[in-house]
């Protein structure tokens, strides 16, 4: 039913930044719990950040808290993800997901995932 695609990732030098969007169709945006995950090759798909139907509400993940920024725009239908101070190991496919009901960081709690987009950082 809901669709969502990523966009905005790139190649980028190690301090670089990198703004990421993510765009839903075929729901009400303002229902959802919006959340990014990344993935690098042969690693296991991990939490990066959430932010609950209104925005006021963000939990991000250790390793890119002060960094990254995660925000929404529900008359756009779109979560961004603003990465800055950008490093090597943030190199990974970044994925965005919805959840209709749950404030989670488990991937089982998210009914919906877009295809993702490639973020590499060099050095």
């Amino acid at each position: 039913q809901v669709q969502l695609v990523e966009s905005g990732g790139g190649l980028v030098h190690t301090g670089g930044s990198l703004r990421l969007s993510c765009v839903a169709s075929g729901g009400t945006f303002s229902s959802y719990i919006m959340a990014w995950f990344r993935q690098a090759p042969g690693n296991e798909r991990e939490f990066v950040a959430i932010i609950n139907r209104s925005g006021g509400s963000i939990t991000y993940s250790d390793s890119v808290k002060g960094r990254f920024t995660i925000s929404r725009d529900n008359a756009k239908n779109t979560v961004y993800l603003q990465m800055n101070s950008l490093k090597p190991e943030d190199t990974a496919v970044y994925y965005c997901a919805l959840s209709t009901y749950y404030y989670s960081r488990q991937m089982r709690d998210f009914g919906s995932w877009g295809q993702g987009t490639q973020v590499t950082v060099s050095s």
